[in-house]
């Protein structure tokens, strides 16, 4: 399938050389060539001022920034005497942290131009083709109402996918590309300038023995824990909650949902807070204890090590059972009778019938979202930065506590200590870790297997 795509990329410049007349040949060095000798003026001319303004744009910016990216930057700012002023006075140096930026914006423009010279060359090959078999070469007019008509799934893309490039995907490059410098607290430009490092800080993080690396592996041991209690738990939860609700002979089922689904009502990190109050030394839940007599001194909720992951992990199961709860009151009420009665014939007893119906059609149908779920939970920051947020801290760790994620230690590398690099490749790492996950779970389901096992 890559080869065939590969091979019907490269078909149109075949069909320049094979195919195309003088025009067509020269719209490879004019854009819009064809367009204007076969009177599509504004098109043409829209090609020819597209490519006037990227060479405009090359010659003056494009390839310096290009040839910058190579270093990063050379002058460092700082302090020179002015002998005619008798003076120090501050010197300008290079900033590799806009370098950087300018240096991936060209390549974007690079790459947008390439799209529009193949396009060019499209239009440039098909009007030819139009024109000597006699048929009508399409106006400009003709061309914009196209795209509000056969076209017009291109024209309502257009705003949105120049939006996800422009905000989403130029900033995740450079982000990435981040992760392959030095840039960190000792390397901050204009003052400092960082360079390229190729994979060192992989190296680093992955298995230098440095503190952040003997940080890394309990964080990432913790964070997988984390995600798979969260998961769990509030998966079997949301299950056993709907089922004990859809009982029947449970009277008020309308009123029991809307219990549970207040904490879905209110914002997650308003009743975050309001527990993370009620579990200090000197909250709520140990006054109660105290005067009830149950305990003598405070519980360390919040500040051991194994009792806020504990706490973490039951607060946590108060915001996400309700989600599933409605999930699987939706697909227990689909669930077709007759197998449950045809199951009940047979002498199956409930344990059975949930064993072998109700959970594995809920399974079925609710595997994405588990899946998402779990990748959600990785990259859960508020549940654990509002409630503990990331504490109690260690010095065993390199600027992260007990309860840190990843995607919290990543924060504390970026707001605290300024250490983008790390942060950066442990950004990569965590989307490692998901997307290897995702597809080899997802891939491995029936859900994905056997689309219309319960159909």
């Amino acid at each position: 399938m890559v080869k065939e795509t590969i091979k019907q990329h490269f078909s149109i410049y075949k069909d320049i050389i094979k195919e195309g007349d003088l025009f067509t040949k020269l719209s490879v060095l004019i854009m819009g060539a064809s367009n204007l000798r076969r009177g599509q003026i504004v098109k043409g001319l829209l090609f020819l001022l597209s490519e006037l303004a990227f060479l405009f744009y090359a010659v003056t910016t494009g390839f310096q920034a290009l040839k910058d990216m190579r270093t990063l930057g050379t002058q460092t700012q700082g302090w020179v005497f002015d002998e005619t002023l008798g003076i120090d006075v501050l010197t300008q140096g290079d900033n590799s942290m806009l370098i950087l930026l300018w240096g991936v914006l060209a390549i974007f423009v690079f790459g947008f131009f390439l799209i529009l010279w193949k396009s060019n060359l499209k239009s440039a090959l098909e009007v030819q083709k139009l024109s000597e078999n006699g048929k009508k070469i399409p106006s400009f007019k003709d061309d914009v109402m196209a795209h509000f008509d056969s076209k017009l799934n291109r024209t309502m893309l257009a705003l949105p996918m120049v939006g996800i490039i422009a905000f989403t995907v130029l900033p995740l490059v450079y982000m990435i590309l981040v992760a392959f410098t030095n840039y960190d607290h000792a390397h901050q430009p204009p003052g400092n300038l960082f360079t390229w490092v190729g994979l060192a800080n992989f190296k680093t993080i992955l298995a230098s023995g440095s503190a952040i690396s003997k940080t890394f592996w309990p964080v990432l041991g913790w964070t997988i824990v984390w995600a798979v209690f969260a998961t769990g738990l509030n998966y079997i939860g949301g299950i056993l909650l709907a089922l004990l609700i859809n009982r029947k002979g449970v009277k008020f089922k309308g009123f029991w949902r809307t219990i549970f689904v207040l904490s879905i009502a209110i914002p997650s990190f308003v009743s975050l807070l309001i527990m993370k109050t009620m579990l200090q030394p000197d909250g709520a839940i140990n006054v109660l204890l105290k005067e009830w007599g149950l305990i003598s001194k405070s519980i360390p909720f919040l500040t051991n090590a194994l009792a806020a992951k504990i706490t973490i992990i039951v607060v946590n199961l108060w915001i996400g059972i309700p989600y599933t709860m409605l999930i699987t009151s939706g697909i227990l009420m689909n669930i077709p009778a007759d197998l449950y009665e045809a199951a009940k014939v047979d002498g199956a007893n409930a344990k059975v019938i949930f064993r072998k119906i109700t959970f594995p059609y809920v399974l079925f149908v609710t595997t994405p979202y588990l899946i998402t779920q779990f990748i959600g939970n990785i990259n859960n920051f508020n549940v654990i930065y509002l409630l503990s947020g990331g504490g109690p801290s260690s010095l065993d760790y390199y600027q992260a506590g007990k309860t840190d994620l990843l995607v919290t230690w990543l924060y504390k590398l970026t707001a605290s200590s300024k250490d983008y690099s790390y942060a950066s490749t442990i950004g990569i790492l965590v989307f490692i870790l998901s997307a290897t996950f995702s597809l080899l779970t997802f891939r491995k389901t029936s859900a994905y297997n056997n689309e219309e096992g319960f159909q």
